[in-house]
């Protein structure tokens, strides 16, 4: 009965409400706009632990990291105003890579609603097409019921960010409320009649391929996935930074199908006759900007399985759409068997063209970036988590790095700079007993370089490499192409990134041959710090196929 329930303020009612859905771990920057949330957590601090970051955008990434990671939805509270405006990069990045997470934002009191108070904003307009649903609780009685919903809507069908506004005079009201017990997981299944012509389109196909990607797997849906698919001789890609969802070192799995794919491994998914996609979303990155699989009717018979009903048809005509959760879409197709020499033999062959392109090139210059990453490729653990940010600089990581597990890699599909850093330190946080890794761009990094200052404090211990180039390398890249030789607001003036790792109290690293960086790397690994390694690149080095000289040769020539 209600009169047998403790009153509290509705700071402490949110967190207990967020105890009660499993919380264990949430990022945020302090604001008095939620102090009632602040004084809530403390009495909770042996249950739920709250990491001070120095900065929303980092907090934000972090959030997105540990949801994804984890696949329990990543808690992030930034305060109202300048505090949501910078948080939104997470919430952003959340949204496109199919992410579960819970935004808590604060907001002016009802009372000063539509006056633009200090750092007022309408959230639901302002976060309306980056989340899955944005409410404000006005009334403190339903805080656990509007927690309740938004974990079981962050997690359901295609996961993603959840929103909820905080006014003020909501948080600082007392209840006498009851908490909502842990959200449940919600996942739709295949219907038999789906799977029975999923089976007549792979009896009849020659030239089948299997593209997985998007967000709601587990480790029990890969497993399940890589028994399905070796023992009938399939290939298998992965959509764009999904590659840790199938073990890159079977013979089955053929490469990634995102930035950079090899030409041979394009043409193959192109000229396939029956496309099996599972959970990807089939956005421009994987295919390579919809050149791929034709819009709106492919050429292939194309099988879309996702987990959300909104994303069937959306894009593309499938001739068989299939609404399923990944483990359930595994679990009905394990039956199916199917004995083609002709898929076994195709598969061998476009493993031989994988195996060949991922082999290091030579580049300019004293370090040979590509080696370095195959080296950390063979030595890390195989289940060490590799978060990566976006650049060029990332594209010898998704050719040379080999994946052999399941949340191995953390990576923004939505191509968001400043990712690798801060979701590194969510992941030494969330699972501290792994070995963590950051690869970073020196433009990257300083987007939330910030962050070092909370792997500090809270001895959150692994090592980030910052590639070096003095360049927006991505930029220069296109700007070579498109107006060659007029170089214009892509060059960068850096610091010393090992002597500003060592400001913060971590351990910093300069590399600039390649025979330096093992030896850097171990003495990190030892320092017992949050590490930095600076590896300095020739700038001409832009991808690992070619330089900026051949990309600004070639356009210049067709110019003429």
């Amino acid at each position: 009965m209600k009169s047998d329930l403790k009153t509290r303020h509705g700071g402490r009612i949110l967190a207990d409400a967020l105890v009660a859905q499993g919380v264990k771990l949430a990022f945020g920057v302090p604001g008095e706009s939620y102090l009632p949330v602040l004084d809530g957590l403390h009495d909770l601090q042996d249950r739920l632990r709250f990491i001070v970051c120095r900065q929303e955008g980092g907090a934000s990434y972090m959030a997105e990291a540990y949801g994804k990671l984890t696949g329990e939805p990543g808690v992030l509270f930034v305060t109202r105003g300048p505090g949501a405006t910078n948080g939104a990069i997470g919430v952003h990045t959340g949204f496109q890579d199919s992410t579960p997470m819970v935004v808590f934002i604060g907001q002016v009191p009802n009372e000063f609603v539509e006056r633009e108070a200090f750092q007022e904003i309408d959230y639901r307009r302002m976060y309306g097409q980056m989340a899955k649903w944005v409410a404000q609780i006005d009334r403190v009685e339903r805080i656990p019921e509007y927690v309740s919903r938004a974990f079981h809507t962050a997690v359901a069908g295609r996961p993603g960010p959840v929103v909820l506004a905080l006014p003020e005079d909501t948080l600082f009201s007392d209840a006498a409320v009851a908490d909502v017990p842990r959200h449940h997981v919600v996942r739709a299944a295949p219907a038999p009649a789906d799977i029975e012509k999923l089976r007549r389109l792979l009896e009849d196909a020659q030239r089948p391929f299997v593209l997985v990607g998007g967000g709601g797997w587990s480790a029990e849906a890969c497993r399940g996935l890589k028994k399905w698919i070796e023992s009938n001789g399939l290939p298998v890609g992965t959509s764009f930074r999904c590659q840790d969802l199938f073990d890159n070192r079977s013979a089955n799995y053929v490469g990634d199908v995102g930035i950079g794919i090899n030409p041979k491994l394009a043409e193959r998914v192109k000229q396939a006759d029956v496309l099996l996609v599972i959970g990807a979303r089939l956005g421009e990155m994987t295919t390579s900007a919809y050149s791929l699989v034709d819009a709106p009717v492919p050429r292939q018979a194309l099988v879309h399985v996702h987990g959300g009903a909104e994303e069937l048809g959306r894009v593309y005509r499938p001739a068989l759409a299939i609404n399923s959760g990944m483990a359930q879409f595994l679990d009905a197709v394990s039956g199916l068997s199917f004995d083609k020499a002709e898929w076994r033999a195709s598969t061998a062959t476009a493993r031989k063209e994988f195996v060949e392109w991922t082999e290091p090139r030579p580049m300019p210059g004293a370090v040979q970036y590509g080696e370095i990453i195959r080296w950390l490729s063979d030595h890390l653990p195989e289940d060490a988590i590799i978060a990566g940010g976006a650049g060029n600089f990332a594209s010898w990581l998704h050719r040379h790095f080999r994946y052999k597990g399941f949340r191995t890699q953390l990576g923004p599909t939505n191509g968001s700079m400043g990712y690798g850093y801060p979701a590194a330190v969510a992941a030494k946080l969330a699972a501290s007993g792994r070995t963590v890794f950051a690869l970073c761009g020196d433009g990257d990094f300083l987007m939330n370089g910030q962050e070092i200052a909370t792997a500090v404090q809270y001895c959150a211990n692994f090592v980030a490499v910052v590639v070096n180039n003095g360049l927006y390398g991505t930029i220069r890249m296109h700007q070579e192409r498109e107006y060659p030789g007029r170089v214009f607001g892509t060059a960068l003036s850096n610091p010393d990134f090992s002597a500003y790792a060592r400001a913060f109290g971590g351990h910093g690293e300069t590399v600039e041959r390649t025979a330096d960086f093992a030896p850097a790397y171990e003495r990190a690994v030892a320092s017992g710090k949050p590490a930095l390694i600076e590896l300095r690149i020739d700038p001409d080095a832009i991808t690992p196929a070619t330089t900026l000289s051949a990309i600004r040769e070639k356009a210049l020539k067709s110019k003429r």
